[in-house]
């Protein structure tokens, strides 16, 4: 297995440009779903996709709210925080839209997917120049 080095400062920067990239498909998403399906499905796609942001907004922030000379356990910790945060951000956001508005659920679990496949996307693009990383590496 290998291992590669990264700061805390690049591991913060990457996860909020997923966070922005996140809000920037949520943005395409609504529009396209207005445009083809009109009012309803624009606004069930900003929701769904705002939803998805919000809750990895919660995880970011959470998860990278230690200083970042914090150790290793407490950072793990900070990271398991934030994706609880996630989690009930997800589900709490996810009960009260569905039933307290009238939503298309396609264009909604849709634009949700699409910021789900950005946090896919910036991992396998971040992953290649963490592996080229440096010298620190260590196979085991």
């Amino acid at each position: 297995m290998t291992v590669a080095p990264i700061d805390a400062s690049q591991a913060r920067r990457i996860a909020y440009s997923v966070v922005l990239w996140q809000a920037a498909v949520t943005a395409v998403a609504a529009l396209l779903s207005y445009v083809i399906a009109g009012r309803l499905a624009g606004v069930s796609a900003l929701l769904g996709g705002g939803i998805s942001t919000l809750a990895s907004l919660a995880m970011v922030v959470l998860a990278f709210r230690a200083s970042s000379s914090a150790n290793a356990q407490s950072a793990a910790r900070a990271f398991f925080v934030g994706e609880a945060a996630k989690l009930v951000t997800l589900v709490v956001l996810f009960v009260v839209v569905l039933r307290t508005l009238k939503v298309s659920p396609l264009a909604m679990f849709a634009a949700y997917l699409a910021t789900f496949f950005v946090y896919w996307v910036a991992l396998a693009n971040a992953l290649p120049s963490l592996r080229g990383g440096g010298s620190a590496r260590r196979e085991s």
